[in-house]
C-alpha cells in the first residue's frame, strides 16, 4: 500500500489537508519575498522565487499522487467530483503564489514609496484569507464526526463566513491601490505601471481563490 492509499484508507480528507498545508508553505514565502523587494534585495527577491516554485512543485507532486491513488469505488463521506473540485482548488492557490513571484522577477521594480504600506496592508489581506481557509481544511476532520452538523458545522460556517470578509476588504484596498497606480503616469513607465497592474490583480487572485474554496466547503455542509 502507497503512502497516498494509506491516508486515504484513515480518512478521505488526510491527504488534502496534506497538499493544503504545502499550498500554505507557497503562500507564506510571500511575506518574505515583499521584505526583499522592499529592501532592494534582488539576489534574495531571486532565491525566494525559486523556494516558492520548489515548494509549488512539491504541492503538484502531492497533487497528482492523489489522483492517481484515489479508489474510484472507496466510499466517500463526499464524492469523487467534490474532492478533486477542492483539490483543484487548493492548486490553484499554490500556483498563484508562484505566478506572484515569478512576475516580480519580470523586470527590475522600484520599490512605490507612496503604496509601500498599501501594497504590504493588501498582501497581508490576502494571506490572511489563505491561511483561514487552510484552518477550514483542517477542520473536515471534525466535520466528517459531527456529519457535518451541530456546532461543529455552524462553527465552520462562521469560518467561511470570516474568509468571505477578508476577501470583501482585500477588494476594497485593491481598488484604493489601483485607483492609486492609475493617477502615477508622471511617476511610473509603461512597462512598470503593467507590471504592477499584474501583480496586484494576481495577489488578488489569492483572496478569490480562497473565498472560492471556502464556499465549496459550505455546500459539502448543505449537501450532506
Amino acid at each position: 500500500m502507497s503512502v497516498m492509499e494509506n491516508l486515504f484508507s484513515r480518512s478521505p480528507f488526510t491527504p488534502l489537508q496534506t497538499h493544503m498545508e504545502k499550498v500554505a508553505e507557497c503562500v507564506r514565502k510571500l511575506d518574505d519575498l515583499y521584505a526583499a523587494f522592499v529592501k532592494k534585495d534582488s539576489a534574495l527577491v531571486l532565491k525566494i522565487t525559486d523556494e516558492i516554485s520548489d515548494l509549488e512543485h512539491s504541492a503538484d507532486l502531492t497533487k497528482n499522487d492523489i489522483r492517481s491513488n484515489l479508489p474510484r469505488g472507496l466510499f466517500l463521506a463526499i464524492n469523487r467530483a467534490d474532492l478533486l473540485q477542492i483539490l483543484s482548488l487548493q492548486d490553484s492557490i499554490a500556483d498563484t503564489a508562484e505566478d506572484i513571484a515569478v512576475i516580480m522577477t519580470f523586470k527590475k521594480l522600484e520599490p512605490i514609496k507612496d503604496l509601500k504600506v498599501e501594497l504590504k496592508a493588501f498582501l497581508d489581506k490576502n494571506t490572511s484569507a489563505v491561511e483561514n481557509v487552510h484552518h477550514i481544511i483542517h477542520e473536515l476532520e471534525r466535520l466528517l464526526q459531527s456529519s457535518f452538523g451541530g456546532a461543529e458545522a455552524k462553527r465552520v460556517k462562521q469560518m467561511v463566513n470570516d474568509v468571505a470578509f477578508l476577501e470583501h476588504e482585500a477588494d476594497i484596498m485593491q481598488r484604493g491601490i489601483l485607483k492609486k497606480l492609475y493617477n502615477m503616469e508622471d511617476k511610473l513607465d509603461y512597462a512598470s505601471f503593467n507590471l504592477w497592474l499584474s501583480i496586484v490583480q494576481t495577489v488578488a487572485s489569492l483572496a478569490n481563490l480562497s473565498e472560492k474554496l471556502a464556499y465549496k466547503i459550505s455546500s459539502l455542509i448543505e449537501t450532506n
